[in-house]
């Protein structure tokens, strides 16, 4: 009696561990839960090697080496395992064969004589086949039946008798018609007339057959599986994709390489999925798949403009590069770089774009990435290794020419895993993206075709050796009447289409849209006014589902009687359903006036924004307070302000020495703590509030101003310059006082915004005060004059 075990949990305890290894019965015999029972005659065996993968899922192979037949007598136990009490039916050595019994040698010289017969058909290149051979004169005639029997095709039930015959000479008389007929077969396979096109038989139909070397006690891949017709018909179809895909000659050769090392490997080795995944890649990919350009200059002007509204800048460069590629088929796909605030629609333009084109169209959003490996994929021999997302794009979209926008590339992180902003540098230039080589495909892979689109809202965190790969297209902030017309020709209408209104249900007059653009929302984009659009249309859509539809189109309530479509939401509505006014120039009026008190104009993410300088004095120790939750470079601005005018002070009749400053306390406030601020942009701000506290006059309540000074009080050139005019012609100011230098930028604001402004070109700070305060700021030719000056004012 010998007790067998099945332990599948621990690995490492499995080599050299003797196993049970048991069929179960053929279907005909399931039981009453319709499961197979176990048959009774199973195999002692010895685990050689264990493989396995982890990944897509797990899974195990065992590899062993069979000892001999035992009869399952009962299970003692089922878990976590199968322990059962069994009894040795044959040896465990294999003696030599029984001289004395003639017929039993007849019956071995015979069956060695068609096993010869078989293996002689059979295709010699194979490894398997070659041993066999060799091993067929020493090998031992109970492996001989048995090993035989694997080799032919026969059924299931057909393999249960043979393992059921314990007795040599009934199990030699068992496999012997199996083995004839195999010959048979192959020799009617051979005179057919198709027969010329392979000269063996390579593998029986459905057959796997592993030759195990139990001294050694290893496994050789090389003397794994011979392939069954299904498998082969699938490297046969993959080999066929290879061929329909038109590899290059490098990547071709690599990906063959790959394809016959798959053919080699066992089905069950874990690195056989893995090139079987990569030679997939490699067919899949588009290496000479593009999708046809219809380019039409008028259509697609007519298709940005019906699209999009306003953004002229950036549908002139669209057109400008759908003319070249027009009068030359040759360009390059060009790498813009959209660059404005959020809600501005800078995405939906690289959509627009593809469909103007007749491309493809796929996003990529690198926001938060900070591992290069998402650009340039892993190392084929990581666990779990992937292409990049560049690649694993164009696999996505199936042609080498697509649109595909590179989303939040200024969000680009750094972690322990690599730069991604680095790894995009090769992607976007022009110059090496044609020979752009993933770490997973190993292959160089042409990307001059495809058209890259990135979007930022700030070009200060993209490093500037890939800002200087791109063309930089600024998408600015919407005015006022622009966002009028883009929410009645297009958020409207999509909104209403959204919450299964029509416009025969509800009507929102211009001046509502006004009302809700000025005192609902402040931004540079459209995306809070497309969410207060579908706060008002779900207030509708509530007023809609309570009432019932009658024959006559008019809506009949069951409180308030008859009502009659569409519904009209005046400024009333739309306090009713959105609550009062979110923002009022009431209360930026309210604290101007008043000295110390200056209105800047301020640049963000989000667009511009106005920003008060607050400025007051009181007795104290000399201390200079600044709050506001300033950046470094605003607190530099506010000293330096401090600095000119204390330098200047004497010029413009103003008493402000060191005994003065010794024992006053200035505290400047930018309003709004909660709210970082920073930039080169307040130091004229600054300097206007101060000169307004020491003087006690107040600046003028219509203007706004920026710029950044020197110590000398030469006025600095500044950005933003059209978000902060739009900024300053939402909050209803007059006049704005711009650097000198910065005439240039005023080209890019609406002309509809420059009929309703006034503008002020300074140099000097002097020209600043002279704006900035109602009849202008006398100055002081000489010291003499200092009283008299101060008497007027």
């Amino acid at each position: 009696m010998a007790m067998i075990k099945s332990r599948l949990l621990n690995q490492r305890s499995l080599t050299s561990t003797i196993i049970g290894v048991v069929p179960k019965e053929p279907e005909q015999h399931l039981d009453i839960s319709g499961n197979a029972p176990l048959h009774t005659v199973g195999t002692a065996a010895v685990v050689v090697q264990v493989t396995g993968i982890s990944w897509p899922q797990p899974a195990f192979t065992l590899l062993v080496t069979g000892l001999c037949r035992f009869r399952l007598e009962k299970l003692v136990m089922e878990v976590p395992y199968l322990v059962g009490v069994v009894t040795q039916l044959d040896k465990l050595a294999v003696d030599d064969e029984d001289d004395e019994n003639q017929e039993l040698m007849d019956l071995i010289q015979s069956f060695r004589l068609e096993a010869s017969k078989l293996l002689g058909m059979l295709d010699v290149s194979n490894s398997t086949v070659a041993r066999l051979k060799k091993m067929l004169g020493t090998l031992p005639a109970h492996h001989l039946a048995d090993l035989c029997a694997s080799l032919v095709s026969a059924s299931f039930i057909e393999k249960l008798q043979i393992l059921d015959a314990v007795d040599l000479s009934e199990r030699l008389k068992k496999a012997l018609p199996l083995l004839v007929r195999q010959i048979e077969g192959l020799e009617m396979l051979h005179k057919s007339p198709n027969s010329h096109t392979e000269k063996h038989y390579t593998v029986p139909p459905k057959t796997k057959v592993m030759i195990i070397r139990p001294q050694r006690g290893m496994f050789s891949r090389n003397d794994g599986v011979i392939p069954t017709d299904d498998e082969g018909d699938e490297l046969q179809e993959l080999q066929n994709k290879l061929r329909a895909a038109k590899l290059p000659p490098h990547a071709y050769k690599v990906a063959m390489k790959e394809l016959q090392r798959l053919k080699k490997l066992a089905s069950i080795s874990p690195e056989s999925g893995i090139i079987r995944t990569y030679v997939e890649l490699m067919a899949e990919l588009p290496w000479s798949k593009s999708s046809p350009e219809t380019i039409d200059i008028n259509k697609a002007r007519q298709d940005l403009d019906e699209d999009h509204y306003a953004m002229d800048k950036l549908k002139q460069r669209v057109l400008e590069y759908l003319a070249v590629r027009q009068l030359k088929n040759s360009l390059r796909g060009p790498i813009l770089c959209f660059v404005g605030p959020p809600g501005v629609g800078k995405t939906s333009v690289g959509r627009s774009i593809a469909q103007t084109l007749g491309r493809e169209f796929h996003r990529i959003s690198l926001g938060g990435s900070c591992n290069q490996s998402d650009i340039r994929g892993h190392r084929r021999t990581y666990i779990g290794a992937m292409p990049g997302r560049i690649i694993h794009g164009l696999k996505t979209v199936g042609v080498n020419n697509p649109v595909m926008l590179l989303d939040e590339i200024d969000k680009l992180g750094t972690g322990i895993h690599g730069d991604p902003a680095a790894a995009l540098l090769e992607v976007l230039d022009p110059e090496q993206n044609c020979n752009f080589v993933d770490h997973y495909l190993n292959v160089p892979f042409d990307l001059s075709q495809v058209m890259f689109i990135a979007t930022a809202n700030n070009t200060k965190t993209i490093p500037p050796a890939l800002l200087d790969r791109m063309e930089l297209i600024f998408v600015q902030g919407y005015t006022q009447e622009e966002k009028l017309h883009i929410a009645s020709r297009h958020l409207l209408p999509k909104q209403l289409e959204e919450h299964g209104l029509t416009s025969h249900m509800l009507q929102l007059p211009l001046e509502s849209i006004k009302t809700l653009i000025s005192y609902y929302t402040r931004e540079a984009g459209v995306r809070t006014l497309e969410r207060k659009l579908g706060a008002l249309c779900r207030a509708v859509a509530v007023r809609v589902a309570e009432m019932n539809m009658d024959t006559t189109g008019d809506l009949t309530s069951k409180d308030s009687g008859r009502t009659k479509l569409p519904i009209f939401l005046d400024e009333a509505a739309l306090q009713d359903i959105l609550g009062p006014a979110v923002y009022s120039s009431n209360e930026l009026w309210s604290r101007l006036g008043q000295p110390g008190v200056a209105v800047g104009l301020a640049w963000t993410t989000v667009g511009g924004e106005v920003l008060l300088v607050e400025a007051s004095k009181m007795e104290g120790d000399g201390e200079l307070v600044l709050t506001g939750h300033l950046g470094d470079v605003m607190k530099e601005s506010a000293k330096l302000a401090l600095n000119w005018v204390r330098t200047s002070a004497r010029e413009y009749g103003l008493q402000i020495d060191g005994e003065l400053l010794s024992r006053t306390d200035l505290h400047i406030h930018f309003p709004a703590g909660a709210v970082g601020k920073d930039g080169p942009s307040a130091g004229v701000t600054i300097a206007a509030a101060l000169i307004s506290l020491f003087s006690e006059r107040p600046i003028d309540t219509d203007v706004a101003m920026t710029g950044e000074i020197t110590l000398r009080g030469v006025v600095l050139p500044v950005g933003g310059v059209k978000e902060k005019v739009l900024a300053a012609h939402r909050a209803g100011l007059k006049r704005i006082i711009l650097p000198k230098k910065n005439e240039k930028d005023l080209h890019e604001v609406p002309d509809n915004v420059k009929k309703d402004l006034a503008f002020v070109l300074v140099n000097h700070v002097d020209e600043v005060l002279q704006a900035a305060f109602a009849g202008g700021f006398p100055t002081v030719t000489s010291p003499q004059d200092v009283g008299s000056v101060m008497s007027k004012l």
